[in-house]
């Protein structure tokens, strides 16, 4: 019965508009989450029911265009808009509390799980260097990089022939350390009280070929790397920052801010709420069609 479809594309009109509510809301939530990206719904027509085909011209008529009624309407993708956040000054860095680092370019810091080995990447750098030296994100994890595990003969170049955890003491060198800092390039460059001075690491970026295949897993985390295409190919290898390599490159005592528009989400949410309530309307003014059906017996 024609009603009853009309009945059905007003429902799936309010399920999808539902499903855009809570992207929508999220993203509001959100406006303040260090490095987060956006996520923006896309819809498709569903099936539609062909009342008449398509028929081709012939040498004494016209051709015939086909009689179709859709049936609703569908979400056909969630995506991750990953354009870059603008930069917050923060000031935070060679101080050992909080160690905040902002990515200019396109690459994704690289975190590993300590407990399961498990690497995730993130654009979120608000670290910091815990108790035994570690570079770490809030949740503990491991900043990956090129990791010095001993003093070498060349002090300003970093151990390129080790990537894993990042840390700043080094048990080999009994000076204690007078300061240190992070530059652009990702090297940690660490001064000990005894005027002496070495590249303790360096942080490693990684990009991919299609971002949009990344997970988010929380705590401003993405898995699924492979499926997105990283460095390495099947075995993900980061490398250093640079502007040559699309990696972009790192600023210290900044954070980046979410890209989401306020003004954007909400006029998305207005708009969506509109729609919401129009495919709600469908629904009753439905309803009180076949109600007049029914009473035409009386």
């Amino acid at each position: 019965m024609a009603l009853v479809r009309s009945l059905n594309s007003g429902v799936s009109g309010m399920q999808q508009l539902q499903q855009a509510m809570d992207v929508i809301g999220n993203n509001i939530a959100n406006a303040n989450t260090t490095g987060y990206k956006v996520a923006r719904v896309s819809f498709e027509d569903s099936f539609s029911q062909t009342l008449r085909a398509a028929s081709p011209g012939t040498a004494t008529s016209s051709n015939s265009a086909p009689v179709q009624v859709g049936t609703g309407v569908n979400t056909s993708a969630i995506q991750t808009i990953f354009s870059q956040g603008a930069s917050a000054v923060t000031g935070n860095t060679g101080n050992g509390d909080a160690e905040d680092l902002f990515i200019s370019g396109n690459g994704y810091f690289v975190v590993r799980d300590p407990l399961n080995g498990n690497q995730y990447v993130s654009r979120a750098g608000d670290f910091h260097f815990d108790e035994k030296g570690y570079l770490v994100t809030h949740n503990n994890f491991h900043v990956q990089g090129y990791s010095e595990t001993a003093a070498t003969a060349t002090p300003d170049t970093p151990n390129t022939s080790i990537i894993g955890d990042l840390r700043l003491t080094d048990p080999s060198r009994t000076s204690p350390i007078s300061s240190y800092n992070i530059d652009e390039q990702g090297l940690i460059n660490v001064t000990l009280a005894d005027g002496s001075h070495f590249v303790r690491g360096q942080i490693l970026l990684q990009r991919f070929q299609s971002p949009q295949a990344l997970v988010k897993e929380g705590n401003n985390l993405f898995s699924g790397l492979i499926a997105a295409g990283p460095l390495g190919g099947a075995t993900p290898i980061p490398a250093a920052p640079g502007a040559a390599n699309g990696l972009g490159t790192i600023q210290a005592g900044a954070l980046e801010l979410s890209n989401i528009d306020l003004a954007n989400e909400f006029a998305n949410l207005i708009t969506t709420q509109r729609s919401f309530r129009a495919n709600a309307k469908i629904i009753t003014t439905s309803d009180e069609m076949l109600q007049d059906v029914i009473n035409l017996k009386r």
